[in-house]
């Protein structure tokens, strides 16, 4: 029978059956053969070769099986045949110890690591992918056989294994270095590391670790027969098996997805392309413009038609006539509530003026009483010095957090630091043997240069100071982490990496022909490694500082670019000197050392080196040393002032008369009176314990003598204008002249006085200090002007009267003079027949109004780009060493400030969750503390957060693991064992299982913390956490517990103000965040951001809403006491505050022209400025309200006429005087914050005062009050001044 069609017959079934079977049986088994077993010879030091073999695997003795589990768990299986015995094992576990404590917070990548050290040491299948080059012969003395020791080995690797194995690593920190795990393991800077340059140099005999040559090749296909290893891998996003997870985002950018990018800048508010604000002021510009001159231009049209014919002349008195004093409306009760206020101030001056003068010697005798009970508190007078106090209030949150940060971690310690440029020496190459690019070395890293810093180090370090009949050296009191095992300084120097000693600096490892290491190849080591306790180049020396910390390079290394250290053209040496928060005592001993350290430096000379030095105290003695160099300038200011006054205050008849009719003694017991306002108002605030600051010193003297001189020469010009009327006394002249200039001296006083007590609500301490002292200084300064000087003055005239000589007031003039008669100075009639007139002319008025609003929309325009901010170097003498310091510290320095992230007291770390929130290893939350810090460093440029923080508890994770030989307890006992212990007695702290390997939770935590934290690192562990954390954990309970803890990092370099404003204001931002997605808002703990310069800058996050608000009282406060001493008048009191408000924003167009920024002292010089304007604007305004002239124009004219000459001498001329001098400070803040803003401030109120106030009041000034007219008449009706009332 034959097969259906389409199917096969038997026999081709058949043939398919043995088809496969041969398919499926192998034709030859390969045996597993090994290249070597065990260990034979001595390679240097402990390192040992392995003995060459080329049989079968060999069982391992069942004393390695709990090594290979722990090593190897993939070749344990079986029998466990290996090519390795219990002593290469026990090699190879030691081996590891470096790349365990750095990359196994990355499990996936150590699990690559170890697999490809496991093939090599103990594969069964070794013979595949090694192939022995090199042997020497050995003869084992125990087993009295000859073998043979392998000297250099081919290790066949597959690229995709190879590559694998570094993409799962490249991103493993290590937290205590804030630098790239590969960084310490690749031989070179982690930019140039690669997977086959960082295996290569993991084999290289030049690495110190390797015994013998070890050749890696690459490739993914067999190579001259053999296999390369190319076993399965982990990618760092993969979990090794199901007790780990995959690694942390902070250690696997894959994790992390891309890379965080700063938020785009906000875009310019243009207009036109141009800047939105200039725009709108312009167009505001010429719009008033247009608007205004047509309405100039249609009053002229209007008068001429109506008022004026042909052959008159215009005459703009016409156009405003309608309120004239023959004007018999009706009067308002607003009017009558006016007249009677102001005739009530009236009449109280003038009675008490000539109480005064009757009675002069009780009221000086009362005054002088009164001023010495005041001036008595000067016992308890205490001047704040301390930079925190004078800028930082109590209440500050930096304020707060500093105290806070203080009182758990101990102060921020001092620092004293030295930046050398080596300006005579020439770069160095050096050329690294046996091959390899030549790498050029900076001048200051030539060695005989760095023997001489050195030996300058030395120098400091053996400062001897004395303080209290004891001797301080920089042991007694710099930072010794270590302490008291360890008592070595911190010294963050480059020098630390050859332990400070020109022994190790001079070590090298050559022949007679080629330096194979030298202090170059350290140096290049100890760069990328600084936590290293062995360069592993042939020298083996340590890199870590002799401190028991690392010494980062870009600490101590200046001028070079990118990350090339070796190009450093400055080295930076740091001295870090404990501070200490309430032990006066052991603060003064290191103000003591650092005065000795500064002389020493000051004094030091080396051709071959340029120093730029700063001591933690040089700030302050700098400060105070150019506060009393620049007390010269200010006394010649004050001087000059005086002397002016003295002279003009008298207004000579004749020289023959020239002794009797000055007013010198008069002047002279003028400015004592001010000087004695400010005296008691020090004296009466020192009763309260409120200390002085030392811009209270400088300004507050120079505001109430421009207030206070105004006023003496209004009040003796006004008396020399004055005619006495027939049958009146003196009396009663003086009296009644004090009644009609003492209610503008009131309104003048009193406004600034409030204006000063209400800028006491500010926050800034510096602003509220002023206030509070320039307000009772100005009001005690008024009561003794109209009590003590009015007396005064009645003095003076008798003395006149009675033609005694001035100051020789015994002695008589033989010029007789009959009585005091009337005169007018040439300023005086200056002002009315000139000046005023042409001001106030028809075609004038219009172009001062034009100017003015231009400047006005200028300022306005401009003002929102005034820098905030105070240059530290500003506060320096020109001359100060300092200022050197400062050029070179933003010119060198790569790093900023440390920035610590803080954890307040009450978070728990002893459960998985919290300690997810926090740490930044494996399992950790991609957004837990460190990761969140981690990611604002990725785009530093942006968050200024320049490098990875320093993890305790990720160290702390490391550095517990029962792979590592850290954490170790005596069996006996439970005591702390350290690494380099070698006693059979110490075990693991946990056991090596599944549950051991897990991070320690509950109590397990707490019982080894404080083993990591009193850790000293050593070359068997370098995770030990004494130096590295000791002061970043606060345990509370007795070390059951943990308090507050930080994770530290450091800004980018920041140079200017606006970058530390900017710094601080963005790691506020980044700790909210961290706060708010550790979902602990609602609990009472936070994190918050510390470095030692926040506590000064956060006045400048809230400087423009404080200087808004300080001026915005001041303004308000000026209009309403304005308003009421004005007699009720509103619309004079809002043309006075226009008037001020334009001044102030005028001050900010010359702050913005001159470069001036706003900080503490600009804005108390603003707040100045405000009450300084009141005393160019409230007198004129107020003879304008008072004068009963027909016309605006005329009212205008008159008040300018008899107030203009006055202000002009008594504030434009005196302070200009005195300004002048300070011209010639040495101090660039007297310079910029005093000459320029003084000078502006006088010359814009000036120009505001007398020119545009004016105009604007013959424009726009309030309405005759009918009531104070008749009043006015009435009282002068058949009298000489009715004809002096109406000149």
């Amino acid at each position: 029978m034959g097969s259906p069609p389409g199917s096969p017959g038997r026999g081709g079934l058949g043939l398919l059956v043995l088809f496969l079977l041969l398919l499926l049986s192998p034709v030859q088994v390969l045996p597993q053969l090994c290249v070597w077993y065990g260990e034979c010879g001595v390679a240097s030091g402990d390192k040992r070769y392995n003995c060459a073999y080329d049989g079968p695997p060999i069982a391992l003795p069942e004393d390695g099986y709990d090594l290979m589990q722990e090593l190897c768990p993939g070749l344990f299986f079986g029998n466990v045949s290996t090519c390795c015995d219990v002593r290469q094992l026990q090699t190879l576990k030691n081996n590891l110890q470096l790349p365990l404590q750095f990359l196994s917070r990355c499990p996936s990548c150590f699990n690559n690591l170890i697999n490809l050290f496991c093939e090599l040491t103990c594969s069964p299948n070794q013979s595949d992918f090694l192939n022995v080059m090199s042997t020497i012969p050995y003869y084992d003395p125990i087993l009295k056989e000859n073998k043979s020791s392998i000297t250099e080995l081919q290790y066949f690797i597959g690229e995709r294994f190879a590559n694998a194995m570094y993409n799962a690593c490249k991103d493993v920190e290590a937290p205590s270095s804030n630098v790239k795990a590969l960084g310490l393991l690749c031989g070179k800077d982690v930019k140039d590391c690669n997977a086959t340059n960082w295996i290569e140099y993991m084999f290289s005999k030049d690495n110190g670790q390797t015994p013998f040559s070890i050749i890696p090749i690459f490739s993914d296909v067999p190579v001259h027969g053999m296999n390369p290893m190319n076993n399965a891998t982990k990618g760092c996003n993969e979990s090794v098996d199901d007790s780990t997870g995959p690694c942390s985002c902070q250690d696997c950018s894959v994790v992390c997805g891309p890379k965080p990018q700063p938020p785009p800048l906000p875009p310019p508010w243009l207009l036109f392309g141009l800047d939105a604000v200039y725009v709108i002021m312009w167009i505001s510009y010429m719009g008033f413009l247009l608007i205004f001159f047509a309405l100039v231009f249609g009053v002229w049209c209007y008068r001429r038609r109506h008022f004026v014919s042909e052959y008159t002349p215009i005459d703009s008195n016409i156009a405003f006539s309608v309120n004239s004093h023959r004007d018999n409306g009706k009067i308002t009760c607003g009017e009558r509530l006016g007249e009677r206020f102001e005739n009530g101030l009236r009449m109280t001056f003038t009675s008490w003026g000539a109480f005064c003068v009757r009675n002069p010697r009780p009221v000086i005798l009362f005054s002088v009483v009164f001023i010495a009970m005041c001036c008595s508190g000067f016992v308890y007078v205490k001047a704040t010095t301390n930079p925190v106090d004078l800028w930082s209030a109590p209440s500050s949150q930096a304020r707060k957090e500093k105290e806070y940060f203080d009182t758990h971690f101990g102060p921020f310690f001092r620092t004293e630091q030295l930046i050398i440029q080596a300006p005579k020496s020439h770069p160095d190459t050096y050329s690294p043997y046996p091959s390899g690019a030549d790498v050029p070395f900076g001048p200051p890293l030539t060695k005989d240069i760095l023997h001489q810093v050195l030996v300058l180090q030395d120098a400091i370090v053996n400062i001897t100071a004395s303080f209290d009949n004891e001797t301080v050296m920089l042991k007694d009191i710099c930072l010794a982490p270590l302490a008291p095992y360890n008592n070595n300084c911190t010294i963050l120097s480059v020098l630390n990496y050859f332990q400070n000693s020109h022994s190790v600096l001079d070590h090298t490892v050559g022949d007679d022909f080629f330096v194979y290491a030298d202090y170059h190849t350290h140096f290049l080591y100890c760069v990328r490694a600084p936590a290293s306790l062995n360069d592993t180049s042939l020298l083996h020396d340590p890199c870590l500082g002799t401190f028991g910390g690392p010494v980062f390079p870009w600490l101590v290394l200046g001028g070079y670019d990118d990350d090339n250290y070796n190009n450093a053209t400055a080295l930076v040496i740091t001295f870090p000197v404990n501070n200490y928060y309430n032990d006066t005592r052991k603060l003064m001993k290191a103000l003591a050392w650092e005065r000795e350290f500064i002389n020493f430096l000051k004094n030091y000379s080396n051709p071959n080196l340029t120093i730029s030095f700063s001591a933690e105290r040089s700030i302050e003695d700098e400060i105070n040393r150019e506060s009393q160099s620049d007390i010269g300038t200010v006394l010649i200011s004050y001087i000059v002032m005086f002397v002016y006054i003295s002279i003009a205050l008298g207004h000579i008849q004749s020289c023959r008369r020239l002794l009797v009719d000055s007013k010198i003694s008069l002047g002279i017991a003028g400015i004592l009176i001010v000087l004695s306002s400010v005296a008691c108002s020090i004296g009466i605030f020192s009763y309260f314990g409120i200390p002085l600051t030392l811009i209270v010193i400088e300004v507050i003297p120079f505001l109430v003598l421009a207030i206070g001189v105004d006023n003496i020469f209004i009040m003796v010009q006004t008396l020399q204008r004055d005619e006495r009327l027939q049958g009146e006394t003196l009396d009663k002249q003086i009296g009644r002249v004090l009644g009609d200039v003492a209610p503008s001296m009131f309104l003048s006083s009193f406004s600034e006085t409030v204006a000063f007590f209400l800028g006491t609500l500010s926050t800034m301490p510096a602003v509220r200090t002023f206030s509070l002292f320039a307000g009772m200084a100005v009001l005690i300064d008024f009561i003794l002007q109209v009590t003590c000087f009015v007396s005064l003055l009645g003095l003076d005239i008798k003395r006149q009267e009675r033609n005694r000589l001035d100051i020789l007031c015994c002695i008589k003039s033989n010029e007789e003079m009959s009585s005091l008669q009337r005169s007018e100075s040439i300023l005086f009639l200056f002002f009315k027949n000139l000046y005023s007139p042409y001001l106030l002319k028809d075609w004038m008025r219009p172009i001062v109004v034009s100017v003015f609003v231009g400047v006005l929309s200028f300022s306005t325009a401009v003002m929102h780009n005034v820098e905030i901010g105070l240059d530290q170097s500003l506060s320096m003498p020109d001359d100060s060493y300092v200022m050197d310091y400062f050029s070179q510290l933003s010119k060198y320095l790569h790093a900023g400030p440390p920035v610590y992230f803080v954890l307040e007291e009450g978070h728990n770390y002893t459960s998985l969750e919290g300690q997810n929130m926090v740490c930044g290893g494996m399992g950790c939350n991609n957004d837990s503390l460190v990761q969140q810090v981690f990611n604002a460093a990725e785009i530093g440029s942006y968050t200024r957060i320049g490098y990875a923080p320093s993890s305790w508890i990720d160290d702390y994770f490391d550095w517990v693991k029962p792979q590592s030989s850290c954490c170790r307890v005596y069996n006996a006992t439970g005591q702390f064992c350290n690494a380099s212990v070698t006693d059979p007695s110490c075990t693991r702290c946990r056991p090596l299982t599944q549950e051991g390997k897990q991070r320690p939770q509950g109590k397990d935590f707490m019982t080894f913390l404080p083993m990591f934290l009193s850790d000293n690192p050593n070359p068997k562990c370098g995770k030990g956490g004494h130096a590295a954390y000791n002061s970043a954990v606060n345990l509370i309970n007795n070390k059951s517990d943990v308090g507050a803890t930080y994770f530290m990092t450091y800004h980018t370099v920041l140079k200017t103000s606006s970058d530390f404003i900017d710094a601080m204001k963005k790691a506020r931002v980044i700790a909210d965040n961290i706060t708010e997605t550790m979902g602990i808002k609602e609990k009472n703990y936070r994190v918050f951001p510390y470095s030692v310069f926040y506590v000064f800058y956060e006045q400048y996050l809230t400087i423009v809403h404080d200087a808004i608000f300080n001026l915005c009282i001041s303004l308000g406060s000026i209009f309403l006491v304005t308003t009421v001493l004005l007699g009720f008048e509103v619309w004079a009191a809002v043309v006075v505050s226009i008037t001020i408000a334009m001044i102030i924003i005028n001050m900010f167009g010359v702050m913005w022209l001159w470069g001036i920024s706003l900080n503490a002292v600009s804005l108390v010089n603003l707040v100045m400025s405000c009450g300084i304007a009141v005393e160019f604007c409230s007198h004129v305004t107020r003879a304008f309200t008072v004068s009963t002239k027909g016309s605006r124009v005329e009212r205008a004219e008159e008040a300018l006429s008899h107030m203009g000459s006055s202000v002009f001498s008594g504030i434009t001329l005196t302070k200009f005087a005195g300004i002048v001098v300070l011209a010639f400070s040495k101090s660039q803040i007297f310079k910029i914050f005093y000459f320029r803003m003084y000078l502006a401030m006088v010359l814009l109120g000036a120009t505001h005062g007398l020119i545009f106030l004016p105009v604007l009041l013959s424009y726009i000034g309030p309405s005759v009050n009918k009531a104070k007219t008749r009043t006015a008449q009435e009282r002068t009706r058949g009298t000489e001044r009715e004809r002096l009332l109406y000149f």
